[in-house]
């Protein structure tokens, strides 16, 4: 029997929240790879990452990061076993590489390139009939332009790619290829005086991956991609020369219609989403919730993250993310800790599950390397 239909839909429903307890109405999209944080420092911060400071990896978070970033080159190499739990052959990786064109603006390009393992083919009677390999992967590149001294502003273009089909089984899931934008903002003020301690106020969002919708199958049946919106902020509380605390938080929403129109045409569970376009189903995502209004807080993860650098040398971190039970119930801690050698930094981090249902994605360990080259401005 062929084993990609179990694993495919395994992988394609835990990464798009489907453990949800009583009355689940999960929000389900194509391509849901892009969604996961990719990094170790983002990692060991509950995955918070919009209004941190710049780094390597911003790319997936916040592209106007980088018109603040203080070396004039970052490349970032990152690897993360994904869903350990259930299959061992399962990876997120990718490669970054951003540069400042000047004291007020900075391009950036990142591949990320999700594997899903590989799949044995057998017939019915179970004799081997070889192997295929499944993947998914994004390319990227953005501008980003500072509009004030402590507010800048980006935009990104990504191309998609999803193919989760066996050409050797004649299978009737075909490659996704598709393209979509990111539009961002970030704010970092500069550092004042608040009693005995100097801070750095940050802000920032990103509205991703926004894009026309996509089809699997030659059915005419289209998916969402996965737009979403991140608003963060955080402060930095600086001790001294050598010690810096920053705390953030950060809220999530996916921008793509709520199943809404019932199977059963009975108004109850459960649902499928409403055919409107990706556009129309931007806004609709703010109201459209069969729960009301108390549903549509259901869909928002929050996320808060804690980071204490040493000496800009070493670094501790912890934090939290908080799903709904309705939405997917991913509740988990996380620890992290980060070394920086001359021009080149280390990050790993690792996730604790918090909710009351086992999280495939338990034992996540992530690792991430960066380097910073060249001057500051």
């Amino acid at each position: 029997m062929k084993k990609i239909i179990g694993l495919t839909l395994m992988v394609f429903m835990i990464v798009v929240k489907t453990y949800a307890q009583e009355n689940p109405n999960p929000i389900t999209t194509a391509a849901p790879f892009l969604l996961i944080a990719p990094d170790a420092r983002a990692g060991g911060l509950g995955d918070v990452g919009v209004a941190t400071s710049p780094d390597a990896y911003s790319q997936h978070y916040n592209a106007s990061k980088f018109a603040f970033m203080d070396s004039q080159f970052m490349v970032g190499i990152v690897y993360t076993p994904w869903l350990r739990e259930l299959t061992n052959d399962v990876f997120l990786g990718g490669f970054s590489f951003a540069k400042k064109i000047d004291d007020r603006s900075a391009w950036a390009a990142s591949l990320k390139y999700f594997n899903l393992g590989q799949i044995d083919l057998t017939d019915i009677n179970g004799t081997p009939e070889g192997t295929e390999k499944l993947n998914e992967f994004s390319v990227d590149g953005s501008y980003a332009l500072k509009l004030s001294e402590s507010y800048s502003m980006g935009v990104t273009l990504r191309y998609i790619r999803s193919d989760l089909g066996i050409e050797s089984a004649n299978s009737t899931i075909n490659p996704v290829n598709t393209f979509a934008v990111d539009v961002s903002g970030y704010f970092q003020s500069e550092e004042k005086s608040y009693g005995n301690i100097n801070g750095i106020w940050r802000g920032g969002f990103n509205v991703s991956n926004i894009g026309p919708k996509v089809s699997y199958s030659n059915d005419g049946q289209e998916n969402y991609i996965p737009t979403n919106l991140k608003v963060g902020g955080g402060f930095d509380f600086i001790l001294d020369r050598s010690n810096n605390i920053s705390i953030n938080m950060e809220f999530n929403k996916l921008l793509v219609p709520t199943p809404s129109i019932s199977v059963n045409d009975d108004g109850q569970p459960p649902y499928i989403q409403e055919d409107v376009n990706f556009f129309n189903g931007i806004f609709k995502s703010f109201n459209d919730a069969p729960g009301g209004f108390s549903e549509e807080l259901k869909e928002v993860t929050w996320g808060l993250g804690a980071e204490y650098m040493y000496d800009n040398a070493f670094a501790l971190r912890a934090g939290y993310f908080n799903e709904s039970d309705l939405k997917g119930s991913r509740k988990y801690f996380t620890v992290g800790t980060g070394f920086k050698f001359k021009s080149s930094k280390l990050d790993i981090s690792y996730l604790f599950n918090a909710s009351e249902i086992k999280n495939p994605l338990e034992n996540t360990l992530r690792f991430s390397l960066s380097f910073d080259f060249g001057n500051s401005y």
